[in-house]
Order: structure tokens, then C-alpha cells, then sequence
């Protein structure tokens, strides 16, 4: 952990504005970045997190919250979910990571991120209280969730919809006691953190669990629906399941108005969801869409009022940067933030059913801490060619060379590397007819650097 090297005392005082807010907060333990974590009670301190709250006046315990946790799907997730509500009425926070180009995108009120003063001001009242904590300050991830919390109770939001970090169990938004807890598909991700067994990983996700607060599931595996069933009785509260206990399906079609798309259907006691059109692509994301229903629904018995008419206009409008966009339209570029196997195949798998194309050009960078031979494995059986590299802001990242090598093994499809991102792009482009598609992969560090890169090349194009 950090430790006390520049006086803290003066930390506040240091922070005048947004950049130089940022500058403290880098300082900070990143476990996002870290080659090598350690999993347990004291690197993901709880009470640590307790008492940075209760030092800046206990702002989740003005906020009614809804919380999400799960593998892949939970930004999906909480962004439909998020939209409904909005459009229902409510005044609604957002908290969700990782960011993709702003730092901010990660604290939203109804769509808006927070704005630079206000961020700056929740860092710099984290700042004057962390003297309090010796030589274990609060981490990087624990303050980006105080000022999260901060901004949300300042803003008096009537809900606060929260993403899980990293597992559940530990997780600093535990802390909060939700309306509703939801857990999207659970899969292998952060084996060399969470384990390497489902089983393991669905025991930490199912840590958001609270006495008496329902909690609602996808369909799981066996074994994991297992696991959740267990803890869930175990903590004192009851688990319902999307296709089991809720009756949820969904269908792929496509016509004029709306293209390829997939629409679900979600019936419960209180709520009859009919053939809802899913806002973004890809049948993974139909069950995403059913467990945000299915939550919302639960908000009912809060008394929320959620009119259908409202709920369908909300869920149409759901926009989410990262998965499966297109920045760029020639040659056509798509990012998607998948980053563990289950995830790359949903994305093949969406690409086939939504974008004609005759060639896929994947191009692919990962981190150290993921099922790295899982996901080459599904790459190629997906991708015609591949393009290794790595985020220049991924310390975590394997080297393009390690994953040539990898991937060497399973498959003997054409692949390259290239040192960069912006090397790739230019590698990949080149390789391409007008027919073809490119798409980076592999992790939100390089969708959101090839977002960046995209968006900076369009607006210089714009100024010529």
C-alpha cells in the first residue's frame, strides 16, 4: 500500500482544480493496474471503506441503491436499468467502471458525467480526511466510490444504480445496503484473483447478497446456480432466476425500422414485458436486458412507479460506448470491450448475426491477469486474421510476442503483431477491402485508446 511519503495534510490544499485532482488520485493504489494482487480482507479493506465514508458524512446512507455484480454484462446491465428509471422519472446516478477516454464517465447523473469542479471538490474532501488513515490509505477504486457516493447525495438522485468492481464480496460498494442486488453471467475472469472454478467466482459475486434484499440472476450454469442458491440462504434472502422463477425468453429477427435486433419478454406477478426490442447487439445482451427488467420490477415493491409506456421509451434510448460501436466507417472499425472467452465468443457471435462482412481482421491485446488461452482459442475459430498488440496504459498487458506465441499454438491462422495500438490500426487498415471489418478487442484499455485514437483522427480530419 501507499504510504506516507508527501505529507497528506497538505494533499487538499494541493488540489486546486481537476488536474491536479487527478494527480493525487493517481497516486493512489490501483489495483486496476497492478501486475500482481493479493485478494483478501486487507488489500480490499471494507472497514476501510466504512470509515472513509463515515469521515465525509456516511453519504450512501442518503441514497437508495440498486447493485449489480456478475463476470461480463454488469455495465450493460446497469446502463438499460439506468436509462429506465431515468425516463420513468427519477432522478438517477450512475457508477460504473472502467472508463473508456474520461475518467468521468464513470460518475453520471441522468447521462451526465460529473462535472470537472465537482470532481475535483470530492477528491480534494477525500484528500483533507486521509491523514485519518496512517499508512494504509484508501485506494484508488475506494475513493473514485466515495466521490461517487458523494456526488450522488449532493445531487439528491432518488436512486443510485452501482456496478460491482472486481468479485463481490469484498468489493467497496458492498458497503451500501441496496434495494435489489442483480448478478449477470458468471464466468472465468481474474482466475488469478477470484480462482480459477466457477464455483469460487460465483461465491464471491454472490458476496453482494444481503439479509432480506431479493436478488435476481441470469440463467447460470448448475453449478453456479448451486452456489448462488446456497449463499443466498445462507445470508437470508431469496434468489430468483431469469427463466426459472422468472419467466424470461427472447428471439432474434430483424426488419426494416431496426435492422437485426433481438427483443425479449418478461413476465412476473407484477410486471408483463412484451417483445421489447434490446437496444444494443448481441443475444448476450438479451439477457442482460431480461435481468434489468426483471430488477426493475423489483423496484415496484419500493414504490417506484414505472409506467410501461415510459420504461419501453427508456429502454430504446440506452446508448453504451465500448460494446460492439463502430468508430470508424472506412475501413469500418469496431470496439468492444469483451475481455474474458465467454465474452470474445457472445461478441463473434453478435458480429455474425448483426454486420454483413465478408473478412474479420481481430485486432487483439489482453491483460496477464485473464483466461488468455480461453480467448485465443475462440479467436481462432472467429477471426480470419489476427493483429497482436498491447495498451500503452495496461502495465498488465502481455506482450504481443507472448500472445503470438499463445496463439501459435492453438491455431494456424494468419496473425502479426504490431508494438502499439495506432500500428495495428494502420497494419490492419492496409490489409483490408471495403467488405471487411476490424475489430479490437481484448480489454477496456485498448477499446477505450481506440476509441480515443478514432475520435482524435475524426476531429483532425474535421478541421482541415
Amino acid at each position: 500500500m501507499k504510504t506516507a511519503t508527501r505529507g497528506r495534510s497538505d494533499a487538499a490544499a494541493s488540489i486546486t482544480n481537476y488536474t491536479t485532482a487527478l494527480r493525487w488520485l493517481y497516486e493512489h493504489v490501483d489495483h486496476e493496474r497492478l501486475r500482481i494482487v493479493r485478494y483478501n480482507e486487507r488489500t480490499f479493506n471494507l472497514s476501510r471503506m466504512r470509515k472513509l465514508l463515515e469521515l465525509i458524512g456516511n453519504p450512501h446512507e442518503q441514497l437508495r441503491c440498486v447493485q449489480v455484480a456478475g463476470t461480463k454484462g454488469k455495465g450493460s446491465t446497469c446502463s438499460m436499468l439506468a436509462r429506465m428509471l431515468q425516463e420513468a422519472g427519477y432522478g438517477v446516478g450512475l457508477y460504473t467502471s472502467p472508463h473508456l477516454v474520461d475518467l468521468r464517465e464513470r460518475i453520471t447523473v441522468n447521462g451526465q458525467m460529473i462535472a470537472y469542479n465537482d470532481a475535483a471538490e470530492a477528491f480534494k474532501l477525500i484528500a483533507s480526511v486521509e491523514d485519518k488513515f496512517g499508512e494504509e490509505p484508501p485506494t484508488f477504486f475506494e475513493i473514485m466510490t466515495a466521490a461517487a457516493l458523494k456526488h450522488f447525495a449532493d445531487q439528491a438522485v432518488d436512486v443510485a444504480v452501482l456496478e460491482t468492481g472486481l468479485g463481490g464480496r469484498l468489493d467497496c460498494t458492498t458497503v451500501v445496503d441496496p434495494l435489489v442486488t442483480g448478478i449477470t453471467r458468471i464466468s472465468l475472469d481474474h482466475t488469478n484473483i477470484l480462482g480459477n472454478k466457477l464455483e469460487e467466482i460465483a461465491r464471491e459475486k454472490a458476496g453482494i447478497f444481503k439479509k432480506d434484499v431479493p436478488a435476481v440472476s441470469v440463467e447460470q450454469t448448475p453449478e453456479v446456480e448451486a452456489v448462488l442458491r446456497e449463499v443466498a440462504e445462507e445470508v437470508g434472502t431469496t434468489v430468483e432466476f431469469t427463466g426459472n422463477e422468472i419467466d424470461f425468453s427472447y428471439r432474434f429477427e430483424a426488419n426494416r425500422e431496426l435492422g437485426p435486433h433481438t427483443r425479449v419478454c418478461v413476465t412476473t406477478s407484477t410486471s408483463k414485458f412484451e417483445h421489447l426490442p434490446v437496444p444494443l447487439r448481441g443475444e448476450h445482451q438479451a439477457h442482460n436486458c431480461g435481468l434489468a427488467l426483471a430488477m426493475l420490477d423489483k423496484l415496484k415493491g419500493h414504490e417506484f412507479s414505472l409506467p410501461e409506456e415510459k420504461i419501453i421509451v427508456g429502454l430504446a434510448s440506452t446508448e453504451l460506448h465500448g460494446r460492439m460501436e463502430q468508430v470508424w466507417t472506412e475501413p469500418r472499425i469496431i470496439i468492444d470491450g469483451a475481455h474474458n472467452a465467454a465474452s470474445i465468443t457472445a461478441l463473434i457471435r453478435a458480429l455474425g448475426a448483426h454486420i454483413s462482412y465478408d473478412s474479420l481482421v481481430m485486432i487483439f491485446g489482453c491483460g496477464q491477469d485473464k483466461d488468455v488461452e480461453g480467448m485465443l482459442q475462440q479467436i481462432a475459430l472467429g477471426a480470419d486474421k489476427v493483429i497482436f498488440t498491447r495498451a500503452k496504459s495496461n502495465p498488465r498487458a502481455v506482450e504481443p510476442g507472448e500472445l503470438m506465441t499463445k496463439f501459435n499454438e492453438v491455431s494456424g491462422k494468419m496473425a502479426q503483431t504490431a508494438p502499439n495500438l495506432p500500428d495495428a490500426i494502420r497494419l490492419a487498415a492496409r490489409a483490408v477491402s471495403r467488405e471487411d471489418l476490424i475489430v479490437i478487442c481484448g480489454s477496456f484499455y485498448i477499446a477505450g485508446e481506440a476509441r480515443k485514437y478514432c475520435l482524435d483522427a475524426q476531429s483532425k480530419r474535421q478541421r482541415r
